[in-house]
């Protein structure tokens, strides 16, 4: 049975897969007001399509004082919670910004939507809380042991959430998305780097020998699947989100460069990250349960993403 949800709240609404959640959402029909801090990663103009059916308020999710004035003022039905402090790399120079905004941050929205009964709450974990697996697929009921600073504290948030969950009755499903891509993507993942630096005619970094795997999901499959759970998911359950596609970074890096007519050459070898983990692979039946399929193939997502940064370039 589907929920009914008017007004609408997402976090970190102007970042790379919180935008797309946007203007489908806007597509749905749905009253949205989006929270953003606009940090380096956030972009209004991934918004701009969508502006004027939107409502945007630039708050950070840790300025609890601004937070609580808008929880009183828009008197909110959901919350999806994308919004959190995402790369590793960053992570493993310095820490602080990802406990400040991915723990605490999380706990002032878990507080204020108990505060003012909010009826859904989603929250955007992500797959690296499992840590790495080197075959097989994690389901939801797996243990969680990450292993980088970014992934404990999206696993601290992740764990916030079930706590309130079964401590206070706070209304929560949480999904755990692959790795994504598409349009739009901050250029510091890997794919929208290779695409980056090979339009440019750089080199194209990649760390140690390239056979870390990844299971990569279009942006579009993982905001449908969101919406899914969102509308229709069994409170207090865990999702996972995938594709069931996976290939070793050195595939993906030598695909973009031949979409691009770009030689191998361009491919430059570098030491590899602390901790990288080798693998990450869900299991998605849970989600497929409820009606849910990955639309994008890779072969055409890669194609048409690639299209995307070269009309974009600027």
């Amino acid at each position: 049975m589907r929920r009914t949800i008017r007004r609408l709240l997402v976090t970190g609404g102007a970042g790379f897969i919180g935008s797309e959640f946007v203007r489908q959402g806007v597509r749905r029909g749905y009253q949205l007001v989006v929270v953003d801090c606009l940090s380096y990663a956030g972009d209004l103009k991934r918004l701009r399509q969508v502006s004027r059916d939107i409502s945007f308020k630039k708050i950070d999710i840790c300025d609890r004082k601004k937070l609580e004035a808008l929880f009183q003022a828009e008197k909110f039905d959901a919350l999806v919670h994308f919004a959190a402090e995402t790369h590793v790399d960053r992570s493993l120079k310095d820490n602080l910004p990802f406990i400040r905004t991915n723990v605490l941050g999380t706990q002032n929205l878990i507080d204020l939507s108990l505060k003012y009964g909010i009826k859904s709450f989603v929250h955007i974990s992500t797959d690296e809380v499992y840590g790495q697996s080197l075959k097989g697929f994690f389901k939801e009921s797996d243990p969680l042991k990450p292993r980088n600073p970014y992934s404990v504290t999206k696993t601290a948030a992740d764990l916030l959430v079930q706590a309130a969950i079964h401590s206070f009755e706070l209304p929560a499903m949480i999904i755990r998305p692959a790795n994504n891509y598409g349009p739009w993507q901050f250029p510091e993942k890997l794919i929208p780097v290779v695409i980056s630096k090979a339009l440019k005619g750089q080199k194209v970094p990649v760390y140690g020998k390239g056979h870390q795997i990844r299971e990569w999901l279009h942006v579009s499959d993982c905001a449908e699947g969101i919406f899914l759970v969102l509308e229709k998911g069994k409170i207090g359950d865990i999702y996972n989100i995938g594709s069931c596609f996976e290939r070793r970074n050195i595939d993906t890096v030598k695909t973009i460069l031949k979409c691009l007519g770009k030689k191998n050459d361009l491919i430059q070898f570098v030491p590899d990250r602390p901790g990288h983990d080798f693998r990450y692979s869900v299991d998605c039946a849970k989600i497929c349960k409820l009606g849910w399929r990955p639309r994008v193939a890779f072969e055409d997502g890669i194609k048409s993403t690639i299209a995307w940064y070269q009309t974009n370039y600027q």
